[in-house]
């Protein structure tokens, strides 16, 4: 049975132990992924606590982390309370720049998307997330993320 979680401590405390077990057995994220069978986005947002996973991919991730099966499994497959960030402005460095980058860059994608598609809002359910590190041409290295929601129009009711 599918169950809907409304207090976020569990699955935030399951988090905790989670990637404590993954840099004890110095894991990454796409080993991890790999053992669900999933996206590396998909699952390493789920061990954070912001999606549910299926139970095969919540026995594997729950198995390889040696967590509490029973526990966790079922904690991995509840449909969690979203939102990782608590109320205010982040204070994480990394997170904070997606932050400023929607503020200064907001109201440019609301534009662009609205001119392109009309009036509606990108899906952050039917999404996919990647992160890619390419060269820099100028020297280093660059940041390459591609959000990709499928576009909801509104209907006029």
């Amino acid at each position: 049975m599918i169950h809907a979680q409304f207090d976020p401590a569990a699955r935030q405390h399951l988090a905790v132990l989670a990637v404590e077990a993954k840099t004890r057995k110095d894991l990454s994220w796409q080993q991890i992924a790999d053992a669900a069978g999933l996206s590396v986005a998909f699952v390493t947002a789920a061990v954070l606590g912001q999606h549910a996973l299926p139970e095969p991919a919540a026995k594997a991730v729950a198995a390889l982390l040696e967590l509490d099966d029973d526990n966790a499994v079922a904690l991995l497959r509840t449909i969690p309370t979203r939102g990782s960030i608590p109320g205010g402005i982040p204070t994480d460095p990394t997170i904070y720049r997606f932050h400023e980058m929607l503020q200064v860059y907001g109201t440019t994608l609301k534009a662009l998307v609205h001119e392109q598609f009309g009036d509606g809002i990108i899906s952050a359910i039917n999404f996919k997330l990647d992160v890619r590190k390419v060269a820099d041409p100028e020297g280093g290295e660059r940041a390459v993320i591609t959000l990709d929601g499928k576009y909801l129009p509104t209907k006029p009711f």
